[in-house]
């Protein structure tokens, strides 16, 4: 298995980690991430402000968001471009604890192909439709409402092509698209626990920078509704 590791050169604060990564994680490179805020002021991209997909998503992306995206789209060209039959896509923040991570690679490397989307997330936050296959105390599930962050991911040729096909225009962060199965057409599965955290504020706090608009109460309102939309289309066995 090949392993993309998203870095911005320039994040100094993350340097000796993506080392650590690099010598960690299987056939292991760095995919150069894609600055945002460079996209976005040369108009390089097809941007909508959160209405492409139904539902809309109530929020503007920023920059970074923009970056955040398009760099995962580089690490999905690139496992198409090389033929992989899948890669481990992670983020430059990116730890691991070794016994559970053990136990989720096993799973990766029994279950894994060309189809696949398998999301390692840091929270324990998503509810199984159906268990696949178990290693250990590691599950490989359905979950029923895909979760956020993409930290860490096995992505496969096959849904590489297909995610790529369909965000051509962008309207929302990643993560929150990756929760639309009923737009992309990708099954999304999950293996929990996996030994996989995020050490951001470690590293300096987050490059994806948010401008907020709105009173707070206004933001957490609108986004509670979004969440409760997404929440009602579950993934199904």
């Amino acid at each position: 298995m090949h392993s993309l590791i998203i870095h911005m050169p320039g994040s100094t604060n993350r340097a000796a980690n993506v080392e650590h990564l690099l010598f960690s994680l299987p056939e292991a490179q760095v995919v150069e991430a894609v600055n945002g805020r460079d996209v976005v002021a040369r108009n390089a991209i097809s941007l909508r402000p959160g209405d492409l997909h139904a539902p809309s998503y109530p929020f503007r992306l920023s920059p970074g968001e923009v970056g955040c995206f398009l760099s995962h789209r580089r690490c999905w060209q690139r496992i198409v471009d090389s033929d992989w039959a899948y890669a481990l896509i992670v983020e430059d923040d990116l730890a691991l604890d070794p016994s559970l991570w053990a136990d989720a690679l096993a799973l990766i490397e029994s279950h894994a192909d060309a189809e696949s989307f398998i999301r390692l997330p840091t929270k324990r936050r998503e509810v199984a439709a159906v268990q696949i296959a178990q290693q250990g105390d590691s599950k490989l599930f359905l979950p029923k409402v895909i979760g956020l962050q993409t930290v860490a991911q096995v992505v496969g040729r096959a849904a590489a092509t297909r995610l790529l096909a369909a965000t051509a225009i962008l309207d929302r962060p990643v993560d929150s698209f990756l929760q639309m199965h009923w737009i992309h057409g990708q099954r999304i599965q999950t293996i929990l626990p996996n030994g996989v955290s995020e050490q951001t504020e470690a590293l300096g706090g987050s490059t994806i920078q948010n401008r907020k608009s709105g009173s707070k109460i206004s933001r957490e309102f609108k986004r509670a509704l979004y969440r409760s939309q997404i929440s009602s289309r579950p993934q199904k066995t």
